[in-house]
């Protein structure tokens, strides 16, 4: 294009030495080599451009990579730098159409070249400020980017504490299921004659009717009942990581004795009073601390019906064989 310009200018250089005077010649010559200049510029302004259009593309392509691994909130970012990068292009081809009206005006008037300035200037303008949202965008990517590696961070630490804990209840439900065993295998004499054992939220809850224990309105416990708890005292002396509770248990229908004994609640702790004693007295290496009793009354039936039967179930001791959660109780406490 230059080429062409520079024989055009020749040509007409000639022709008009032949035509007009030299003074105007040389005007016209200043206004070509002021014109060659200043598009000069321009290219080199464009080369610019261009070079830090390349620049921000790459460091917009390296972002993109980066925020995939960000989450939703990112997303909307990701799209406004593809948005930016669909006005670079509009920005560029705009460029290089005022380029084109650059060469085409060169040989029109000033105002129009002033024009043409005008608007290159304000193209740069444009750039400069898309130049600097994306800059700010990347600095709002890196530091969303460096929150989430901290959450990422947060919660490996919380699931790793996650996973101790269920390690520590499987051994928990793991001892409680072999404590189980054990005192299956040492009153199976009794189960279904009036005991029953069962494993519920990690507990073991030994069960024993008031006919295997107790005759009605007593709370001394008869023989048979002192050999199961025998049996029983035995595993626990052997188990020192089980916590023990006493909770004696009656019907609804209330006391009508005038003796020691007022009512169902005196009746409920006495009578578990008297089985935490015969434990206690047949295994004298238990900890006394291990061991608390409780009288609940009539209130936590099994069966909240007013039969017979019914009341037969809710008259009852239980013995509720919790094991020791201290490693848990750490792991908690660190938390």
């Amino acid at each position: 294009m230059i080429k062409k310009f520079l024989c055009l200018s020749a040509l007409s250089a000639v022709l008009l030495s032949s035509c007009v005077p030299a003074r105007k010649l040389d005007e016209c010559n200043e206004k070509r080599t002021a014109c060659e200049n200043e598009l000069s510029a321009l290219k080199t302004t464009n080369q610019s451009n261009e070079a830090k259009l390349k620049e921000l593309n790459e460091q917009l392509t390296q972002n993109n990579k980066d925020i995939k691994i960000l989450s939703n909130d990112t997303m909307q970012m990701g799209s406004e730098i593809r948005i930016l990068e669909k006005k670079y292009d509009k920005l560029n081809t705009l460029n290089e159409e005022l380029l084109d009206k650059y060469n085409k005006l060169l040989s029109g008037s000033e105002k129009d070249n002033a024009k043409l300035s005008g608007d290159l200037q304000t193209t740069q303008a444009a750039l400069l400020k898309k130049q600097d949202e994306l800059n700010a965008l990347a600095a709002q990517l890196a530091q969303q980017k460096k929150d989430l590696d901290a959450l990422s961070e947060q919660l490996k630490q919380r699931e790793a504490r996650v996973n101790e804990l269920e390690a520590i209840l499987k051994q928990k439900d793991q001892a409680a299921a072999d404590l189980k065993k054990k005192l299956s295998d040492a009153l199976g004499a009794f189960e279904n004659k009036g005991l029953t054992i069962t494993q519920k939220n990690g507990k073991i809850y030994v069960s024993m009717e008031e006919s295997l224990l107790f005759a009605s309105g007593k709370t001394d416990v008869q023989p048979k009942g002192v050999e199961a708890l025998k049996g029983l005292a035995k595993v626990l002396d052997q188990n020192p990581d089980i916590n023990i509770m006493v909770e004696g248990h009656t019907d609804d229908v209330p006391m009508k004795g005038a003796g020691e004994i007022k009512d169902n609640w005196d009746l409920s702790v006495m009578r578990a009073t008297s089985v935490t004693k015969i434990i206690l007295s047949r295994t004298p290496n238990i900890d006394p601390k291990r061991i608390a009793a409780a009288g609940r009354g009539e209130f936590f039936p099994l069966d909240p019906a007013k039969t017979p039967e019914a009341r037969k179930k809710n008259r009852r001791t239980e013995i509720i064989l919790t094991p020791k959660l201290d490693e848990l109780l750490k792991v908690l406490g660190s938390n």
